[in-house]
Formats: C-alpha cells, sequence, structure tokens
C-alpha cells in the first residue's frame, strides 16, 4: 500500500544549525510508526513541519499521494492532518463536550461562527460525544476543563483530535507528565484507535513505544539514524551508542 505520509529530503535550517537533516519518513496506513531521539534532535521541529507551522528549507511532504508542503495548516488539517500537544491545549472554562464539539464544527466548515451554536445543535453534540467515549470520557461531558486531571486533559486532547477525523494523528508526547495508571489507560486507548487511524508517535517513553509501535525511527541532530521494528531498534548498536550512551541497553 502506498503511505499515508511520504516524507522525503526534508531540510530545516536556522541559521548555520540544520535542525532537520534530509529527513525522509514514511507511515503507512494502520501504522502506529514510532520518532524517538534525544532533547534537542528536531522531533518537535520535524512535527511542526509537518504541520505547517515551520516551512522546510528544501524536501517534500505527501499526505495520502498528495504533496501539502506549500499548503497552509488548516489545509493540512481540513485534508487529514491533526496533532496533539506535549502541554494541552484546551478551552479551560468550557466544558468537555463544548470543547469536542467545537472541534466538530470547525471540520463541518463553520470556523466562522466558532463557538456560537455548539450548545444548541443537537447533532453536534451527539456526535462529539462519540468522540468522547473513543477517549474514555463521556461520564465526564458537563464537567469543565479546568476541573479535570492532567491524564483527562490528554484524553480529551485526543477526543479533539479525533473530532477532526484525521487521516493522520501526529502525538507530541502524549505520556508526558502521565502516572503508571494514565499512561496505562493512554496506551490501551492508542491500540484501540490502531484500526481507525494511522499515527506518528514522538515519546520518551520507552515502554510505551515499544507496546505500541510498528516502525520506530530515531531522530539524532535533526537526522534519522535507524529505522525498524521495536526489536531491530532494540539491537541496533548505533541507537544505542547515540541515543543512550555506550553500553546502555533500551529496555
Amino acid at each position: 500500500m502506498a503511505p499515508i505520509l511520504n516524507v522525503s529530503g526534508l531540510v530545516k535550517r536556522f541559521g548555520g544549525l540544520l535542525a532537520t537533516d534530509h529527513v525522509d519518513l514514511t507511515v503507512q496506513p494502520g501504522e502506529i510508526h514510532a520518532l524517538i531521539g534525544p532533547n534537542g534532535a528536531g522531533k518537535t521541529t520535524l512535527i511542526s513541519q509537518l504541520m505547517g507551522e515551520l516551512k522546510p528549507n528544501e524536501g517534500a511532504i505527501e499526505l495520502a499521494g498528495k504533496q501539502i508542503d506549500g499548503l497552509t495548516t488548516a489545509r493540512r488539517v481540513s485534508l487529514g492532518l491533526a496533532r496533539t500537544f506535549q502541554i494541552t491545549c484546551l478551552l479551560p472554562d468550557y466544558s468537555v463536550l463544548d470543547n469536542v464539539a467545537i472541534a466538530v464544527q470547525v471540520r463541518q466548515g463553520h470556523s466562522f461562527r466558532f463557538w456560537a451554536n455548539v450548545r444548541g445543535e443537537a447533532a453536534l453534540r451527539a456526535e462529539a460525544a462519540t468522540f468522547l467515549a473513543s477517549a474514555g470520557l463521556e461520564a465526564r461531558a458537563s464537567e469543565l476543563v479546568a476541573n479535570l486531571s492532567h491524564g483527562e486533559q490528554k484524553q480529551l486532547e485526543l477526543a479533539v483530535a479525533l473530532a477532526t477525523k484525521p487521516r493522520l494523528l501526529l502525538l507530541d508526547e502524549p505520556m508526558a507528565g502521565l502516572g503508571h495508571a494514565e499512561s496505562q489507560r493512554m496506551i490501551s486507548m492508542l491500540r484501540d484507535l490502531k484500526s481507525r487511524v494511522s499515527m506518528l508517535l514522538v515519546e520518551h517513553d520507552m515502554d510505551a513505544v515499544f507496546a505500541l509501535a510498528d516502525r520506530v525511527s530515531v531522530l539524532v541532530y535533526g537526522r534519522i539514524i535507524a529505522t525498524g521494528t521495536v526489536d531491530e531498534i532494540r539491537d541496533n548498536p548505533e541507537v544505542r551508542t547515540a541515543y543512550l550512551g555506550e553500553g546502555d541497553e533500551l529496555c
């Protein structure tokens, strides 16, 4: 099958710094592809280029066979790209259901109305409730976002992203700040969603990476040094040296 995401020769320079060094990367339909690497490796810079928040100096980005590197972020979202953030981006003074309903409304093409009518449209709110259920938050629908735990806010951000009906979901450290039980809940949800949406997972939690990923790419100083299955990456001596230090193990 053709990849849902195909990145070829992507370069991003900040002055003399090569933040993205001729990156080639693919994500296959129905795949969870993890992107790992040390702090400062360029993971967030790469994600920002995929979303259109940063313009690459060279290279091409294709989503489902369509070149998108010249498109705005909004246009990329309309074509099926969605992102979650390391730090959640939600509306804290609105209810859990309102946040998801707004995302549904925008996807339906009513972005200029924004949230004006989300509380009065039964069909819109019913659809939003299905995405809350996918993220395990149906019981918290009427709660203000400000009252949610950090883990619940992560779940809600996932529901908001799903409400845009993405083809590809970019997950920027979904386990960040979660306790063990919350991480296990997130892993379970992402595993269940795999049949519905392809994912590029940026994550430091190696237990989560090894539990979820079909393939793993390792980014170091803006360059992908290895791509392979979990076992291939775990056993790769270059990865152990560059990512953890000589003699350490990816466990």
